[in-house]
């Protein structure tokens, strides 16, 4: 009966050794999707914030167009040809110099003068059709994300004089 039992030794080890391995490759693989997932997370919540920043972008310019007829001037006063940058308190348009969108840890609100820089630029281009009926406002964001990533969102609104 000795020499059965000294035959099957060791077979323990190795069986051990296969669980063992089968585990952790189970684990990294359970990690690495964890991984993956996190970081697609902070892209999609990146691309959200951008589709949100290029609305308001547009939503500034119609502001303006809504603040001309409030106030009795012609429709597109101030609203020319051109590649600007405008936040929710502006109340005109600025040059762009493609400087970084800022948000106020505080209160979440994106602008150009808030606390905390990101990582993303927007660019409001604004072109004015030659009969002066039409105004095409188009609104760019984009960003580079942590891994280097670039991304764009870009939106474009058609304003019509139909006064």
């Amino acid at each position: 009966m000795q020499g059965r039992y000294h035959k099957n030794k060791g077979y323990i080890l190795i069986e051990a050794i296969i669980a063992i391995t089968i585990a952790v490759v189970g684990l990294l693989g359970i990690f690495s999707l964890l991984s993956r997932s996190l970081s697609l997370n902070r892209v999609v919540a990146d691309r959200f914030v951008a589709s949100y920043l290029a609305a308001e972008g547009i939503e500034v310019v119609k502001n303006l167009i809504d603040n001309n007829i409030l106030a009795g001037r012609p429709w597109n006063a101030g609203i020319s040809n051109g590649t600007y940058e405008a936040d929710y308190t502006d109340t005109g348009l600025r040059p762009d110099s493609s400087r970084f969108i800022n948000i106020n840890s505080e209160t979440g609100a994106y602008g150009y003068s808030e606390l905390v820089p990101t990582l993303m630029k927007r660019k409001i281009t604004i072109g004015n059709s030659p009969d002066g009926e039409e105004i095409t406002i188009g609104s760019r964001v984009n960003w580079t994300t942590r891994g280097g990533g670039k991304f764009d969102i870009n939106l474009e609104s058609h304003v019509f004089h139909w006064r």
